[in-house]
């Protein structure tokens, strides 16, 4: 069985601005923009019945589409950098999301809670025996990154075979956001009168 996760999804335009953020670390292994993504909680392996049980209770999940966006650049690994990431601008939405789909994966499914502390992010290059020197250089000229924000409107459940990671993924399943609508479409109301 494959190896499972949930994420959003990075935009096309987004990807493509992330894009421009390869090389400038020699011996780095830079992710396939087709293969960006925001995980929110890794899954791992499972049975084929575990993954049914998570696709129907991830399809009961009802929240709002949202807004974010990418902002700064970093590394995970102090003193010996593993990996470079973009940042993700972290919003209510966002980790109510989160923490719903974390609420499901263990008092539903049955698995441990996720060992790390949850840090949206979109990881850029995995790096391996990179120099410190050379890791501090590139994100000393990129700290200003950031995007125009962008609609969430959906998660997915996706897959990875064992590998070293980064890639490729499979999405295997779409979950919809509830679209947020004006409280000024429902008519002349005003909103803070609407439901008196």
């Amino acid at each position: 069985m494959p190896r499972l996760f949930t994420a959003l999804e990075v935009p096309r335009n987004v990807a493509m601005s992330l894009s421009l953020l390869r090389g400038g670390i020699p011996g780095a292994r830079w992710i396939d923009v087709e293969n960006y993504h925001i995980t929110l909680r890794f899954i791992g392996d499972v049975d084929n019945r575990t993954a049914d049980e998570i696709v129907d209770r991830l399809d009961r999940i009802d929240r709002p589409e949202f807004q974010t966006k990418l902002t700064g650049i970093g590394s995970f690994g102090s003193k010996k950098p593993h990996s470079v990431w973009a940042g993700v601008s972290v919003s209510p939405e966002l980790l109510a999301l989160q923490g719903e789909i974390e609420r499901i994966c263990q008092q539903r499914i049955g698995l441990p809670p996720d060992p790390r502390k949850f840090m949206p992010h979109v990881t850029l290059a995995r790096l391996k025996n990179c120099r410190l020197d050379d890791v501090v250089h590139y994100l000393s000229g990129r700290g200003n990154f950031y995007t125009a924000p962008f609609t969430v409107s959906r998660f997915v459940l996706m897959s990875s075979k064992e590998s070293v990671g980064g890639g490729p993924y499979l999405t295997e399943e779409i979950f919809s956001l509830s679209e947020t609508h004006s409280a000024y479409e429902y008519g002349d109301m005003e909103p803070a009168k609407q439901y008196l």
